[in-house]
């Protein structure tokens, strides 16, 4: 007896904007779609735990020590009913087979580190489709810096990447995180640059979009004046969500948000609501997940979903 649950009207319209994908990718996108505590709604919510690669494992997991564990995350993500756990390899590998079937898996292909600060950041490819193939992921990941000097040369390897996770029918979710010496701190989450690079993400094929909550800044001049002649509305974080996805071929793309640094769990829950209405189709909750004690991460997590469900 077929005991899986019936894909909803709301998935099977998402997985409709994939035209051209093959049985394979959509079959993926719908196994995180119908997963977790939000499965069937159309809403993601995902763990993702590459922070001790990127900032260091005392910075990552020190205020939860039970987090250097690596199948903590697969328990976390498990208990909390998350849409998929995202990873390096080496967190992939030791839990892959003990929680093997229990939670969606994404292999983060790429990673940089903080050892080396530089004005023109770029990442190492420190995965490959044959170990996502081998671990049983639905997807890849993959890190891209829009603005860069080396973003060129990551669009490039994306795209040989992504052709080759296609042709083995798994999903491709990209990071699209602008930074480098042409853009100020401040530009990085602008309004104007967040929905640039979620549309450049798409353009390179990525079925899922990470960017981050972008704020009411304007970064470049050009834009700024078609933002002003056109009377984009920005001013509230609803409308700059709607702005993110519109760009993402009309919302034809999975856009969801980054969770960031841990903050006020106010605030946070404040920045879900306003992606759930805006149109935003989740959130990627890492930090402000898993460096708290489980039952308030779980606690936590549980209120998140419960806003993306319509009942908080």
């Amino acid at each position: 007896m077929n005991t899986s649950p019936t894909i909803t009207p709301r998935v099977k319209e998402i997985l409709g904007y994939y035209d051209g994908a093959s049985p394979g990718v959509l079959t993926n996108l719908a196994r995180m779609l119908m997963s977790g505590r939000l499965r069937g709604t159309g809403r993601l919510v995902i763990l993702p735990v590459d922070q001790g690669f990127e900032h260091g494992p005392a910075r990552s997991f020190a205020p939860n020590p039970p987090g250097y564990h690596p199948h903590y995350h697969f328990q976390l993500g498990i208990e909390a009913g998350c849409s998929a756990y995202a990873a390096p390899l080496g967190f992939l590998e030791a839990g892959a087979a003990e929680f093997a079937g229990q939670i969606p898996l994404i292999l983060k292909l790429n990673n940089n580190d903080s050892l080396h600060e530089t004005s023109e950041p770029s990442q190492a490819i420190t995965g490959s489709v044959q170990d996502a193939l081998r671990l049983g992921c639905c997807a890849i990941g993959y890190t891209i810096y829009p603005g860069s000097a080396h973003s060129h040369t990551m669009y490039e390897h994306l795209r040989e990447i992504a052709l080759e996770a296609k042709s083995h029918g798994l999903a491709v979710v990209v990071w699209s995180y602008p930074r480098g010496g042409g853009l100020s701190k401040q530009g990085e989450t602008a309004i104007d640059v967040v929905a640039y690079a979620a549309h450049i993400a798409a353009q390179l094929g990525a079925h899922i979009i990470k960017v981050k909550v972008p704020t009411d800044h304007v970064e470049q001049a050009a834009a700024k004046k078609v933002y002003e002649s056109e009377k984009i509305p920005i001013s509230t974080l609803v409308d700059r969500i709607r702005h993110v996805v519109q760009s993402a071929f009309q919302g034809r793309r999975i856009v969801i948000f980054s969770g960031g640094a841990k903050q006020e769990d106010q605030k946070i829950f404040d920045e879900v609501r306003a992606i759930r209405d805006g149109g935003g189709f989740g959130s990627i909750i890492g930090r402000n997940s898993f460096q708290r004690p489980k039952p308030e991460a779980l606690a936590f997590l549980e209120t998140v979903m419960k806003i993306y469900a319509g009942e908080a």
